[in-house]
């Protein structure tokens, strides 16, 4: 592993303020740490036309710059299957036959933490999964293949939020439509570019613990993490793309690249242009700069 950071948008649509901020702080992250910064385009889901393209044009125009040519996620599908094997020759996955209500409906029992799969297809037997393929095959469906994690959860290292450990689920790693899923397109994805770094918004922490787990199955190391506060709307909000600024009106509120202001922290509104120098752990003011600490969070 090389010491990289990186910055993996999804091209579903524009940026809004809120994504070039975390874009930013990966950026800031990587360069006053010393390393390598690559950008990623994440296409394996559903690609709104010229978005990756308008992307990229965003990323320039506020000054982030990247080691390389931009790496699109699609034309790694050989090495995505290839991890698909590895775990499979392992016993490490299993085929899910579930519809997403009967999901919901199973995950109402006790104990199953919210949101996770209750393990319906896990200890099913042969025949079993045999009648349910067939089953599907008749509905011109296919089944999705899940994680079966051998630990129900893991210990990751967050920069902002120290250890953490989180439960992990037996997530999908490959969908019904025979598309890799996220979580396992982005972690071979990020052995392959040597990311140790991973730079993104809090809503993302609860993720972290599941993607360590199965770099770690996988064989390539687990990065070190740094989940940032969201970008929150004046009143508080968290910003929706329908509702955030737009990149012109972005570009407008930050006056340009900004380099060594807090404004990297924080909304423009909360800062009042205070400069703080990079810190080891802190790049670019992210707690300490106390007169431009945001009361909200960010």
């Amino acid at each position: 592993m090389t010491n990289t950071g990186r910055f993996a948008p999804s091209p579903t649509g524009d940026f809004h303020l809120g994504n070039l901020r975390t874009a930013i702080l990966a950026w800031a992250w990587a360069r006053t740490t010393g390393r390598r910064f690559v950008l990623r385009i994440e296409d394996i889901d559903r690609e709104r036309a010229g978005s990756a393209q308008r992307q990229i044009e965003d990323l320039q125009a506020i000054g982030i710059d990247w080691d390389g040519e931009p790496l699109i996620q699609t034309a790694r599908a050989d090495a995505h299957e290839a991890a698909l094997a590895s775990l499979a020759a392992r016993g490490l996955i299993f085929e899910c036959y579930c519809t997403r209500r009967d999901i919901r409906e199973a995950a109402s029992a006790p104990h199953v933490p919210p949101g996770h799969y209750p393990g319906t297809c896990l200890t099913l037997s042969e025949s079993e999964r045999a009648a349910k393929r067939a089953s599907l095959a008749a509905l011109g469906r296919a089944p999705a293949l899940r994680l079966a994690a051998p630990s129900p959860e893991w210990t990751v290292f967050d920069e902002l939020h120290g250890s953490y450990t989180g439960p992990v689920d037996h997530f999908v790693v490959r969908r019904a439509d025979g598309v890799p899923a996220y979580n396992l397109a982005a972690v071979v994805d990020d052995a392959y570019q040597g990311v140790d770094q991973v730079v993104r918004g809090f809503d993302l922490l609860s993720q972290a613990p599941a993607q360590a787990q199965l770099a770690h199955l996988l064989g390539a190391p687990e990065p070190t993490y740094a989940h940032v506060p969201l970008a929150l709307a004046p009143s508080g909000a968290r910003w929706l793309s329908a509702t955030a600024p737009s990149p012109s009106q972005t570009y407008e509120a930050w006056a340009g690249p900004p380099r060594t202001s807090c404004r990297l922290s924080v909304p423009p509104w909360e800062c009042p242009g205070r400069t703080a120098p990079p810190t080891s752990r802190t790049p670019w003011g992210l707690r300490g700069c106390a007169p431009c600490r945001p009361s909200r969070g960010s």
